[in-house]
Parts: C-alpha cells; structure tokens; sequence
C-alpha cells in the first residue's frame, strides 16, 4: 500500500437513534502515517463514528472501510486496536496480566519480552507486576493504550486519550502517540472535544458538529487559511488616526490601534505584509516589526460554529 493510500474512508455515512440523526452525510478519509483528530463537543457524533468503525454499530446508509475492507471482517477488526473512555482492565491483574489475556483474545502470543517491551514503551516496566487497581488515572490510560497495542494493530482508535489525566501523564502519552507514528508507522484516528490536545498532536482534522462534517483537511493549511494577513506591526511613532482610515479603505482591512505604536491588522486575501508596511513608510511611518499571527484551532472552531449558527 502507497505511503498515502487511505486507511480510513467514511463516505456519507448516516445513522440516526429514533428521533435523532446522529450521523447525517458524514464523510473523511484518514491517511496512512495520519495522527487524525476528530474534533466536535460531546453529542456531536464523534462516539457514534467510532463505534461503526468498531463494527459495534451499523450505518444506516453510506460506505464504511478499514485498509481498503469492510470493518464487518474478522481479519479488518484484527489490524485496529482502540482505546476508549472505559479502560477495559481488569483490577485484580498485572499489567502483564492484562496484556496477556487480551492477546489471547486477538488470538495471538506474545513472548515475555515482547509483553516487556511494550510496557516499556509505555513506560510502565518498573510496575509491570504489580495489578491494575493500584494504578493511578494516568498510568491506567497507558496501560490501556499498550492493550490496544498488543496485538501489533496497524490502526489506531482513541477515544479522548489525556482526558481527566494531570499535566505530566498527558505529556507522557503525546509522547507515546508521536513515538508510535514516527517510529513505529502507526496511523491513528484520535477523537476529542479538547482542542489544544488536537492542536498539540494532528496533522490532519475533521470537525464534526450536530452529525455533520463542518470542516476536514490538513490542520496546518486550515490554520493558515484562517489566520493569513492577522498581522501585528510595530512603528516607531503612533499611527495618526487618518492614516489607520487610509489603509482601511485602500487594502480592505480590518484595523485597529489608530494613535499608539502598535497596529493590529487583518488583511483580506491577496493582500500582504509587505503591502502594508510599502505603505505606511511611504507616509513617513517608522516600521519597527512585523509579527504574523495564524488563527488557533480555538478561533477557526469558534468561526466555525458562527457560520453554522448564522
């Protein structure tokens, strides 16, 4: 398979509970070597997509594939591991415990070095014996991200994987999930309603909201598309107030910050920094720096919604 062959395809996938259209049209692809976030508030539809890819739910309609096959297959199910809110441990047992039970399951055998050496990449060799009731929140999700490890998937499904975790076990598990893209060859579909988590660690996303598919693509291009031209200028003397109207009305921007040194810009597209500060030299106006800002995930979300509500 293509380095950038599709592992993941829905295509106007719908599923409705009742009343409720919990799916309506949804449609994206996860792309191999994806750390792919999946982006919407609780009730948006994010669990009821999980679920189908699981095959713990059907689609009412629309086109469903894991690596190029349905997910109704016994051998499509055995290349995705998932992790999801509830850990699925068993208290009374070891990590290494768990671990085996769970690959028995998968129908495979993994040798004690191997069940030693996935708890270390999870960094959990120095409690590998020691049983899961003991463990702590953060060490219970590493735990349950090397079970859903064990029977070396080649996809990934994790169900908001830092939630509830204190700031030190959410740097160790970004860690463990760059580490298990970037050297083990993992693609992983991650879903979660916190979007500095998605910020932090994908590189392509699909926003869903109310059962539809708002926004997909790269996050980087997204980001960029959504904050080109919000530009921050320094000048070394203020800006007079007719000057500010001047670039308003010439470049089509929005500005603030007419009489004091520094201008906050957002430019429209096909205007540039550069076009800018030509300008304002031209009126005797000492540019001191210039600093682009791109849009946070917070505000393109944000934006988002505002359109939908419009």
């Amino acid at each position: 398979m293509e380095a950038t062959a599709a592992v993941i395809e829905l295509e106007s996938v719908k599923k409705r509970f009742g009343a409720v259209q919990a799916l309506d049209g949804v449609t994206f692809t996860v792309e191999r070597g994806d750390v792919f976030g999946y982006l919407g508030a609780n009730g948006a539809g994010k669990t009821t997509t999980i679920r189908i890819l699981l095959d713990l739910l059907r689609a009412d309609s629309g086109r469903v594939s894991v690596l190029g096959n349905p997910t109704d297959r016994v051998e499509t199910r055995r290349k995705i591991g998932f992790m999801l809110d509830a850990d699925g441990l068993y208290d009374q047992l070891t990590a290494v415990e768990n671990l085996q039970f769970y690959a028995k399951l998968y129908g495979c055998s993994p040798s004690a070095g191997e069940i030693t050496a996935l708890l270390a990449s999870v960094r959990l060799s120095e409690r590998a014996n020691d049983r899961a009731g003991t463990y702590s929140k953060g060490m219970r999700r590493r735990l349950a991200l090397a079970r859903a490890l064990v029977h070396d998937p080649e996809v990934l499904i994790l169900d908001e994987p830092i939630s509830g975790i204190d700031p030190t076990g959410q740097i160790e598990i970004r860690a463990i999930i760059q580490d298990l893209v970037h050297e083990r060859g993992k693609t992983i579909l991650l879903s979660s309603h916190d979007l500095d988590e998605i910020e932090r660690l994908c590189n392509r996303i699909a926003l869903i909201d109310q059962g539809e598919i708002r926004v997909t693509g790269d996050l980087k291009q997204l980001l960029g598309a959504g904050g080109e031209g919000r530009v921050t200028i320094a000048t070394s003397t203020p800006v007079a107030p007719a000057i500010l109207a001047e670039i308003r009305g010439r470049f089509g921007v929005e500005a603030g910050g007419g009489g004091s040194t520094t201008l906050d810009l957002k430019l429209p597209v096909g205007v540039r920094n550069a076009d800018v500060v030509s300008f304002l030299t031209s009126r005797g106006v000492g540019v001191e720096g210039v600093a682009t800002k791109h849009t946070s995930l917070e505000e393109l979300y944000a934006a988002i919604l505002k359109e939908r509500e419009a």
